[in-house]
């Protein structure tokens, strides 16, 4: 009886033809849009100064069940293993029903800053007293997306001596990520408000500290899998490291961006946005920690959540004007922002249950230089079936670098120009 391939096993066609069998999408579809160059035109229109465009390796996250659903994750990165590993994690929390992720709203919050106020009380008095008529302004700039609140507090200038006024617009994005409308939003209030409190607006603009967006999402892999109650205990003991240790922490919440960044990218997303609200959540409680808890559960085996601020959307932004953003939403196949922000929640998971396992037991090296070899040999010139020897022989001498695998692939070639 013939084993039905892995998604790895597979080659390019058989790949495509997985994906277009499991999306609206056709084979000619995926590969012309992860193959075709963007005209210039387009990247001309989308940045400044252009003269091209940069590519990353696309690839496919296997295994992923979220909340009952499989997934097929899209995921946009350089670094070797992390969609290996991410996929793999996903396998193990499969056995115990995959991922159970959530997310709290799609709130998000413009701030306008006001100075040079008098009375800072009265002012926070006149905003109340005006609100309606503020948000009423403020929804006047869009349809859809619309403001539900205005409050007003005060910030310490800890720069020069007084206090700010800092008006905050609570805007309902609903599918979208919201920045553009916020702005907007923000930069019509402000003219408003000046006048209404005789002070002076300088700032207008959206906070990318998605504090009302968090996404959780929690797993548990059983104990037997992970290799025995040992490797459980030691997988804990790196997470209170972690926990414990911001020089560790930022490194361990590195590997969980390498999942998210990857999903975002692929998807269009703001990962920049995403990378300083997660961070800046992480010091929440005044110490940079982990993004990610670890726990053992009654009868031995490893839980892990995730808590993160994901500001994503699946309409607007990049989706309208890049194909691969919009392919990779389609092959994702998530039917809002906040089911997009449970999935990518639930990469930065699988990808972190990964990393704390190989530093736990191996060493986080052993898979990773293994895929490094590879684009070592090819950099040296190694081609097709070549560069899985030059990789695999650097691996078994323990020696992966770029002056051993030229000399590897002198040694071949000379062997080869030998026997002719």
């Amino acid at each position: 009886m013939n084993r039905e391939k892995k998604f790895y096993e597979m080659n390019l066609n058989q790949r495509l033809s997985l994906i277009a069998s499991k999306t609206s999408l056709t084979k000619n579809e995926i590969s012309s849009a992860v193959n075709e160059a963007l005209p210039f035109d387009k990247v001309n229109r989308m940045v400044e100064n252009a003269i091209g465009f940069f590519s990353l390796p696309l690839g496919i996250a296997t295994n992923f069940v979220i909340n009952g659903k499989d997934y097929l994750v899209p995921m946009a990165i350089e670094e070797p293993s992390v969609i290996a590993a991410a996929s793999h994690a996903a396998k193990l929390a499969k056995s115990t029903g995959g991922f159970k992720a959530s997310t709290d709203s799609s709130i998000m919050r413009g701030q306008i800053q006001v100075t040079n106020l008098l009375d800072i009380k009265k002012a926070m008095r006149i905003i109340s007293k005006n609100k309606g008529s503020l948000l009423t302004s403020a929804n006047s700039s869009s349809k859809n997306v619309k403001a539900l609140d205005l409050k007003a507090r005060v910030v310490k200038n800890e720069i020069e001596e007084g206090k700010m006024l800092v008006a905050e617009l609570y805007v309902d994005c609903k599918d979208s990520m919201g920045a553009n409308t916020i702005n907007s939003m923000c930069e019509l209030l402000g003219p408003e408000i000046e006048r209404k409190t005789n002070g002076k607006v300088i700032v207008k603009i959206l906070s990318n500290y998605a504090t009302e967006r968090i996404a959780t999402s929690k797993a548990t892999l059983r104990k037997k899998e992970l290799g025995g109650a040992e490797v459980v205990d030691r997988m804990l003991s790196a997470y209170a490291f972690a926990f414990s240790d911001p020089h560790r922490a930022v490194t361990h919440n590195k590997g969980i961006m390498n999942g998210v960044d990857a999903v975002s990218i692929a998807t269009g997303q703001d990962f920049r946005a995403i990378e300083a609200a997660a961070h800046a959540y992480a010091c929440r409680d005044g110490k940079y920690r982990t993004l990610s808890t670890f726990s053992k559960s009654s009868n031995g085996d490893l839980v892990g959540k995730i808590e993160i601020p994901l500001s994503v959307g699946i309409v607007g932004g990049v989706s309208r004007v890049h194909p691969v953003a919009k392919m990779g939403l389609e092959i994702l196949g998530a039917k809002s922002a906040g089911e997009l922000a449970c999935v990518i929640a639930s990469v930065g998971l699988a990808q972190n249950f990964a990393a704390i396992k190989a530093l736990s037991a191996e060493g986080i090296q052993k898979g990773h230089m293994k895929l490094h070899a590879k684009n070592i040999a090819v950099a040296a010139g190694a081609t097709g079936h070549i560069v899985d020897i030059v990789s695999e022989t650097m691996y078994r001498q323990s020696n992966i670098n770029f002056d051993n695998a030229r000399t590897i692939l002198h040694e071949l070639q000379d062997r080869t120009d030998s026997s002719t």
